[in-house]
């Protein structure tokens, strides 16, 4: 025997043999057994089981339903749960139209329903909550970053204040960005008991703070609550504080940090009315305020995948003739296994050793053998392109991220060495980098996203005048703070195939980009015509040489002032893998001194209003 030559114990003609063998009398040989006891096994799984089953998939789909306003992207978690539970789940409307489905199987028109899931009236008794609203479920109630610090400034002075009253506690953060201190235990030193005026005292401030969004979300809740409770005139008097418990009042109970109004505290106030009827009403404000940002309520069916099981009674002459087909299919197996392993063993020995070599697979057939050798020899190039890739993202990345976090470790150990004030200034620093690595980060994931092709794009009729006034809104403050004027011209209202996000996502890199590298006084024009969106600046423009390499990642045509401007050196990047995902094409005409204009064309029919 060669040094080559395989073993026969460890041939793959003996592997294959001793496999199918064993398989195949493993599972004759068990037929018997599993036709008896497989009724009684399922009915004692199903049993121990279903609860369990239905809670862990309730609890995960009311979770996808609070974070997301329908169930188009459900289909995943829906299919990995049935996975792992080995069960058949179903989502269905009211009049029982299927949502989503794990598997077919029978309609189940006359089943009854597992759960309804919707996560604005939970069922309490899978979830052990004590609240009807999932409070994932934030819609309009979320506080914007920008107001996160200042409320967590005054939630540590009111945790303060406690603590120099003898309670301990600690902050806690909510599903909309709010925090709110928990006490936890009281000190023998404590002045006094833990009255209403004491709580007041302390956590006024932070209870009567709110962000601008939470203001607006709590007076429109406000008018909806008064509407439920027939207020009439006395509805303008209504209060709702941020733990949406109701009063009445001349006084506000709420103020945003820069306003400087009176707010008096709830005991200052009068109730709305019986509690449960108030609490009641207030719910369903917030349903009606939620409904748009969560998904569709929706039955759930968790039942067992097929059609159902019966249970097999063996006699002596059904006995035998397992025995006499047990010995037929055995023979055939060994006879097939070595026939076949004979003739799959000499070309996938040639396929290894061209692996082992790495030298390109011979392809002599045109069976599954070939196709896996052109999958070797495709694979092999494929790896090569990706290595080098990777080399070079690796590169990027570093370079990209070492500033930042170099940046970062500097004044940290030049705080921790008294060097640098701890103050507002320094965190802001730290904030502003800590946002830009968190900005690298998010447009890696796109592009990584865009390069494994599962960026997901949501293709529907779309506004397109409405699109870009929300991304020109938005972006008029730093314009503003730039010096740069930002105007928006569109033609007619064109409606266009395209996702929302992702197109606001390009346009806003486009903007950006454009009001970064255009000095003060300068001009950014936004146009559209049909499917045509165009961005001008009158910046400093681009090199023809440069133009070419405009849209890659980590490219800039001026490296001194990457750090300046905040650029990424990956928007231009994502512009181009997101109008592409669309099925368009991005485009740019520069010279230097001239400005700058990139021309988007989308693709598919568009139409006039």
């Amino acid at each position: 025997m060669s040094k080559d030559q395989v073993p026969l114990r460890h041939s793959l003609v003996t592997r294959l043999l001793v496999s199918s063998v064993a398989i195949a009398l493993a599972a004759i040989s068990a037929t018997a057994w599993l036709a008896a006891t497989t009724t009684t096994r399922a009915i004692n799984y199903e049993q121990g089981g279903a609860v369990a089953d239905q809670r862990a998939v309730y609890q995960a789909l009311v979770g996808y339903a609070a974070t997301h306003h329908d169930w188009s992207g459900a289909a995943t978690l829906v299919r990995s749960r049935a996975a792992e539970l080995g069960r058949r789940i179903t989502l269905t409307t009211d009049d029982h139209q299927t949502i989503l489905d794990s598997q077919a199987g029978p309609a189940l028109r006359n089943t009854r329903p597992s759960a309804v899931v919707d996560p604005l009236n939970v069922d309490l008794g899978l979830t052990g909550g004590a609240e009807h609203i999932d409070e994932r479920a934030v819609g309009p109630y979320v506080v914007p970053t920008e107001d996160r610090h200042v409320l967590n400034e005054v939630a540590e002075n009111t945790l303060t204040c406690y603590n120099k009253m003898g309670y301990d506690g600690v902050i806690e953060t909510a599903k909309t960005g709010r925090p709110s201190v928990t006490l936890t235990a009281v000190r023998h030193e404590a002045e006094r008991p833990l009255t209403r005026s004491v709580t007041e005292s302390c956590g006024f401030a932070l209870d009567s703070l709110v962000s601008a969004a939470e203001k607006k979300a709590l007076q429109t809740l406000a008018t909806l609550t008064a509407r439920c409770l027939s207020l009439g005139d006395r509805g303008p008097e209504l209060r709702i504080t941020p733990t949406f418990t109701a009063y009445l009042g001349e006084s506000a109970v709420v103020r945003t940090a820069h306003e400087e109004i009176e707010v008096k505290p709830p005991s200052l106030l009068k109730p709305a009315g019986p509690v449960g009827v108030v609490q009641g009403c207030v719910e369903s404000g917030r349903r009606t305020q939620l409904r748009p940002y969560v998904a569709p309520r929706a039955l759930l069916f968790v039942t067992a995948p097929g059609t159902g099981r019966t249970t097999l009674s063996l006699s002596g002459g059904s006995i035998g003739r397992i025995v006499a087909v047990t010995g037929a299919v055995l023979l055939a197996t060994v006879a097939a296994t070595v026939l076949v392993g004979r003739r799959l063993v000499r070309p996938l020995r040639n396929l290894a050793e061209a692996a082992e070599l790495r030298t390109p697979a011979p392809v002599s057939t045109r069976d599954e053998i070939g196709r896996l050798a052109r999958a070797l020899n495709d694979s092999a190039e494929r790896r090569e392109r990706a290595e080098a890739q990777r080399r070079t993202m690796v590169n990027d990345v570093a370079h990209e991220l070492r500033t930042p976090l170099s940046n970062i470790r500097i004044w940290l150990e030049a705080a921790q060495d008294d060097l640098a004030p701890t103050d507002a200034q320094l965190l802001a620093l730290l904030h502003d980098e800590a946002l830009l690595l968190q900005h690298i980060i998010d447009d890696l994931g796109d592009l990584a996203a865009a390069d494994a092709g599962t960026l997901r794009i949501d293709l529907r009729p779309t506004d397109l005048r409405d699109v870009l006034a929300q991304v020109v809104d938005s972006h008029r403050g730093s314009a503003f703070a730039a010096g740069v004027r930002l105007e928006l011209t569109v033609a007619g209202d064109p409606v266009v195939r395209a996702d929302q996000v992702r197109l606001r996502q390009v346009v806003g890199n486009l903007i950006s980009n454009a009001i970064r590298h255009t000095p003060s006084g300068g001009s950014v024009t936004v146009d559209a015509n049909g499917p045509t969106i165009s961005v001008r600046d009158t910046g400093s423009g681009i090199a023809p040489a440069d133009l070419p390499k405009i849209f890659d990642r980590f490219w800039r045509a001026d490296e001194s002032r990457s750090r300046v401007t905040g650029g990424s050196g990956l928007g231009l990047a994502i512009v181009r893998h997101l109008t592409e995902a669309h099925g368009g094409t991005v485009e740019v005409e520069s010279a230097p001194g001239r400005g700058a204009l990139f021309t988007i064309r989308l693709s598919g029919a568009t139409t006039t209003r």
